[in-house]
């Protein structure tokens, strides 16, 4: 009984004596606790021996901390540390160990363990990753833009930002231009230009704490961007043209690819062919800017009416070109048409009507971009000299089921000898030509410019 109750009484002292024992072992570590400013956040840290150590789950706060095996490896703001991890805590704290900052080896403190999880030397990351330290403070100096250089290529150009460290960044293009935005980053805005035939300019501006650079893109070139991290700083690289293959989302393509689609209507028994004269001349000069723009004929052959109508539905801007017909009538002159009345697609009159599914302006427009198209081309006519005036126009099967932009451009009157002689003269036709042009160029580069969201080198006048 005596010796039974002797081991019942070693058992239940046993907690008590373990617990003696871990607050034992704590006292001959000499840890402390302590709160540090780490770049700005607060975050638990640790007196070792009289030097501050921090979690790797805290540090990771700010660079990338991984283990492997029995090493560390810190990795960020262009730089890498390699940490041995020490069993023995004093002897992490000392410069017994050999630790590695890039490519440099020396001796400094390692990291350690503390009741299982691992801990890293304040001193050796503030050392290896350029920062400052004091006690209970690790500070960063904020990445600054260094300077800005270009490149210009046989199918793509490069535009160059030289960094004093690694930032995040994020891009994206929609529409007419390519958004970087580079966090935290110091910088003066400022405009570049290059010697680039892709990239001729560049804009550099602040958003809050962050820089913006933007650059403009045509529907034909794609971009990449992608950074080189050295010790020395980092390099920020975008390269554009119609060389780099286009990668974005097919929900977008909306956006950044719009259709264009030009309907030149046959007009018999007037000689000549004004309609497809217009449309082939504004067509050459938004596929030269970089637009995608189908015509629905040529002077040999002209699509079914249903394919007429497939390119309608797809379109992102519908013009159809006209010349007004009725026997004696006296009617004459310029006349840009709207539709009017519902549309025949449930989804068109669901979106119009206000209850639009998940990215369905993308797919959709509303009213309003119809009549800012009309406004651009009467605007733009009348720079050539040409007055038009406006009208609406109901149950045209291709203006109905255009889900964006659409209007009619009638030309003039087939029964007006004033307007066939006007249609007969070069400088009028070509001021039709560019008004068409220019109107739907304006139009869908506003267009994605408000989709985007986003404001946008060598300094002016240099590159290399």
């Amino acid at each position: 009984m005596g010796r039974a109750g002797g081991r019942g009484g070693l058992r239940r002292s046993w907690p008590v004596l373990a617990a003696a024992l871990l607050l034992a072992g704590l006292a001959g570590a000499q840890i402390t606790y302590g709160k540090l400013n780490l770049a700005g956040q607060q975050v638990e840290s640790i007196g070792l021996y009289g030097s501050e150590y921090v979690t790797g789950d805290a540090l990771g706060k700010l660079v990338n901390v991984v283990r492997d095996g029995s090493v560390m490896r810190v990795s960020g703001l262009g730089h890498t540390l390699l940490l041995p991890i020490d069993l023995d805590q004093e002897r992490a704290t000392t410069d017994f160990n050999t630790v590695q900052i890039d490519t440099q080896r020396l001796q400094g403190q390692a990291a350690t363990l503390v009741n299982g999880s691992v801990y890293l030397p304040l001193s050796t990351v503030a050392r290896g990753l350029g920062a400052t330290y004091v006690q209970g403070q690790l500070t960063l100096a904020r990445p600054e833009l260094l300077g800005v250089s270009s490149r210009a290529g046989q199918d793509s150009d490069r535009l160059v930002l030289d960094l004093s460290r690694d930032v995040q960044l994020t891009d994206e293009a929609r529409g007419s231009r390519v958004v970087v935005r580079l966090r935290g980053l110091q910088g003066q805005p400022r405009k570049y230009t290059t010697r680039g035939a892709f990239l001729p300019t560049a804009e550099v501006s602040r958003d809050g704490d962050d820089l913006i650079l933007s650059a403009p893109i045509t529907a034909a070139s794609g971009y990449r961007v992608y950074k080189v991290v050295r010790p020395s700083g980092t390099r920020v690289v975008l390269d554009l043209g119609p060389g780099i293959p286009r990668s974005s989302p097919a929900i977008l393509e909306r956006v950044t690819r719009p259709l264009i689609v030009l309907d030149p209507v046959k007009t018999a028994g007037i000689g000549r062919d004004p309609t497809l004269d217009v449309a082939r001349r504004a067509a050459e000069m938004l596929t030269r800017a970089g637009w995608q723009v189908k015509v629905t004929r040529d002077t040999a052959a002209a699509l079914s009416r249903e394919q007429t109508l497939q390119l309608a539905r797809e379109s992102d801007v519908y013009l159809a070109l006209n010349m007004g017909r009725f026997p004696g009538s006296p009617r004459s002159g310029v006349t840009v048409y709207e539709p009017s009345g519902p549309a025949p697609s449930q989804l068109v009159n669901s979106v119009r009507m206000g209850s639009a599914p998940p990215y369905g302006s993308l797919v959709v427009g509303d009213t309003g971009g119809t009549r800012r198209l009309s406004e651009l081309l009467q605007g733009e006519l009348k720079g050539g000299n040409i007055t038009a005036k406006q009208g609406s126009l109901s149950r045209v099967l291709t203006l109905e089921q255009a889900p964006q932009a659409a209007l009619m451009l009638e030309l003039g009157w087939a029964s007006s000898s004033r307007d066939l002689a006007n249609l007969a003269v070069e400088r009028r036709l070509q001021a039709l030509s560019v008004a068409v042009a220019r109107s739907v160029a304006t139009y869908l580069t506003a267009r994605a410019n408000n989709n985007a969201n986003v404001s946008a080198a060598s300094p002016a006048g240099s590159g290399q």
